[in-house]
């Protein structure tokens, strides 16, 4: 698309045409791992996600009431999932990948607690400048975790 001066000239042209219309928020973040199953104990019972629906390729979780985390299959969705309302094209992921969630301040320590007590290392720790706290922390994976406390973004 860089060196097409066309197109170039038409995302110009598009930009004061059309207005920018706005995204609300990110509803959906994905996961893919190795073993569903195993997967499904961590996020159900370790971070106490609350199950939204799943099948052979995918479990969804609430985060919070309002956010989705969907936790796939690798290599399970590779091809198009064709539905009674649509389609949904194949996507995947490989490597350890970073999610954060958000959590008050004064539940950090008992989220600490509670990992210890699953047996789970934190890796990292880091005060931020806005007067935030994260923790780090692997899923079995080898994804990387995070709870943050407000102070961590302009926004947060």
């Amino acid at each position: 698309m860089g060196s097409n001066p066309d197109v170039r000239r038409g995302t110009r042209h598009a930009q004061h045409v059309v207005a920018m219309p706005k995204l609300d928020s990110v509803l959906e973040t994905s996961l893919y791992v190795d073993d569903l199953d195993r997967a499904a104990r961590f996020y159900g019972e370790v971070l106490g996600l609350k199950a939204l629906t799943s099948d052979q390729r995918f479990h969804a979780y609430d985060v919070g009431g309002r956010s989705v985390l969907l936790i796939f299959r690798r290599g399970f969705t590779l091809e198009t999932v064709r539905m009674p309302g649509g389609t949904i094209p194949p996507h995947d992921g490989h490597g350890p990948l970073h999610i954060a969630f958000a959590i008050s301040r004064d539940e950090l320590a008992e989220w600490e607690a509670r990992l210890a007590a699953h047996g789970i290392a934190i890796e990292g720790r880091t005060k931020w400048s806005r007067g935030g706290e994260s923790v780090y922390f692997r899923d079995p994976d080898g994804h990387l975790l995070e709870l943050a406390t407000p102070g961590l973004w302009a926004i947060y």
